[in-house]
């Protein structure tokens, strides 16, 4: 699959790299509105850390009074990626200028995508999707254009994307509409097109969509009436024009869903519950057999995702810590969220792993009813069945061997795991930090730290195991969790970390 950004925006750690390559204004060489379109919407979905205010996230355009059109990877980001489902704390709001108020404002119940990233036909040019409204609005539908509009047509965009590329400045996200009048360029305007994607602004880019007007229409006049030819999908190339997705190659495929006719099921779910997403690293919440509900609870992720990574033959012990803790529910959405205020410990020596207290104990968890495991007293062995938790999905992974040393970039690790390779354990970027769960669903393992990545040998993001006469070998593509079987001893009441209790074997350990 070919890498190409998104113009969804950095509501989520997973699409902040979009900024760089947009230029830096939103709906450039446009103005505000003067006045709101009633078939107009802004789509927020209210996800954790969103930059915007409002939580907007996309543009949106009625359809029908329970339907809205917007891009495919707006609706992508429920927690599994699944193409159908049922969504959660999901709104649009329809006919107004302001993305905080005024217009209509209605709850989505249902998503429907054209495509995914995962598809083997391809996602580029199919970037659509429609969501289902709860309930009717009043505002006047926008039709879908009769054909695809020719070079040089002229089209009107619009959005609300941001204002300048700094995702942390809270003036570069703008709550007025903006609209400016241009242009459909040929597909060499671009810098790469697919078959179903229409090149719009102008050829030096002064003139094009930005992040977060993703969704957001080009319309073309038919009738004396505005029609909706084209959705925002991403970026044509630097200093270009956009990349809409034609809305017309698909009025099929809308028209189906939208009367009724060919309505595709929902996907089946997997079941993530528990699973934490981190700034890049999943993660946990543990607690050993002898855990109180009174005691803080831990939250369990890979030391190289903690803020500062530890040296080689150290740990970091009892450092501050400020990070937010989305306890998934089995569809994936927070069912709570807490607070890590300690990194009580992290190493990337013997093992790799990081405890943080959260701000919860267990009982108020429990009370919310968030997911805990229990974490192991006994080491993972060669032949144990695992499944990898991760934040989207369940890896079902078998323990192939247990490696004496694995070696990475001036790092050892000690009895580490390595799955066996299979189409259902394939861990990629970013699975850092998944607890790896015995049969029962309810104890982690171990936990899910690195894999080989390019086939070289002991560097960065490129494992190596060491035989016992030191011999050295690499294989790209093996990955590799860790033991957590020695937490526990280290772990007394209150959740409080104690290197000098007689079992304790970590890195730091007085033995």
């Amino acid at each position: 699959m070919r890498s190409r950004s998104l113009l969804f925006g950095a509501v989520l750690a997973l699409t902040a790299p979009l900024v760089g390559a947009v230029p830096a204004q939103a709906v450039l060489g446009g103005s505000e509105s003067a006045r709101p379109y009633p078939f107009m919407g802004s789509f927020q979905p209210s996800f954790p850390r969103s930059p915007h205010p409002d939580g907007h996230g996309c543009g949106v355009e009625v359809l029908a009074p329970q339907w809205v059109l917007t891009a495919s990877h707006c609706a992508g980001k429920n927690p599994t990626g699944s193409r159908v489902g049922v969504p959660r704390g999901w709104q649009v709001r329809i006919g107004s200028l302001d993305t905080g108020g005024g217009g209509e404002v209605a709850e989505v119940d249902h998503y429907y995508r054209l495509a995914t990233h995962e598809d083997e036909g391809g996602f580029w040019g199919k970037d659509l999707a429609l969501l289902h409204l709860r309930t009717p609005v009043r505002a006047e539908p926008v039709r879908i254009a009769s054909a695809t509009p020719p070079e040089n047509t002229p089209v009107r965009i619009m959005g609300w994307g941001m204002t300048c590329n700094n995702s942390n400045n809270p003036a570069c996200f703008t709550e007025k509409l903006r609209e400016a009048d241009t242009v459909v360029q040929p597909s060499s305007a671009c810098r790469e097109t697919d078959p179903g994607e229409l090149c719009i602004g102008s050829r030096d880019g002064s003139v094009a969509s930005s992040n977060m007007d993703s969704g957001g229409p080009a319309l073309v006049r038919e009738g004396g009436e505005w029609a909706i030819a084209g959705v925002v999908s991403g970026p044509g190339g630097v200093n270009s024009p956009t990349l809409f997705t034609d809305v017309t190659r698909h009025a099929d495929w809308i028209n189906g869903i939208i009367s009724g006719t060919d309505v595709p099921p929902d996907d089946q779910i997997p079941n993530v519950e528990g699973a934490v997403e981190l700034d890049g690293c999943a993660g946990s919440v543990v607690r050993t057999p002898t855990a109180r509900p009174e005691d803080p609870a831990l939250l369990l992720t890979n030391g190289h995702c903690a803020a500062e990574r530890p040296e080689p033959g150290k740990a970091l012990v009892d450092q501050p810590a400020d990070l937010e803790v989305p306890i998934a529910d089995p569809q994936g959405y927070p069912q709570t969220t807490a607070r890590a205020n300690r990194l009580v410990y992290a190493t990337m020596t013997g093992t790799d792993i990081a405890l943080y207290r959260l701000d919860k104990t267990y009982g108020k968890l429990a009370d919310e009813g968030a997911k805990v495991f229990e974490l192991a007293s006994a080491p993972v062995r060669a032949g144990d069945p695992l499944t990898m938790a991760y934040t989207s999905r369940r890896f079902g992974c078998t323990a192939e061997a247990v490696v004496p040393h694995l070696r990475e970039d001036g790092y050892q690790q000690d009895d580490s795991i390595r799955y066996a390779a299979g189409e259902d354990c394939a861990p990629w970027p970013g699975t850092s930090g998944s607890a790896l769960l015995a049969p029962d669903g309810n104890t982690v393992v171990g936990i899910h730290n690195t894999h080989n990545r390019d086939g070289e040998q002991c560097t960065e993001d490129n494992p190596c195991e060491v035989g016992p006469d030191g011999t050295e070998t690499a294989v790209r593509g093996r990955a590799y969790g860790q033991q957590v079987h020695l937490i526990p001893a280290c772990l007394g009441a209150g959740s409080e970390l104690d290197l000098s209790r007689p079992d304790c074997a970590l890195t730091g350990s007085r033995r």
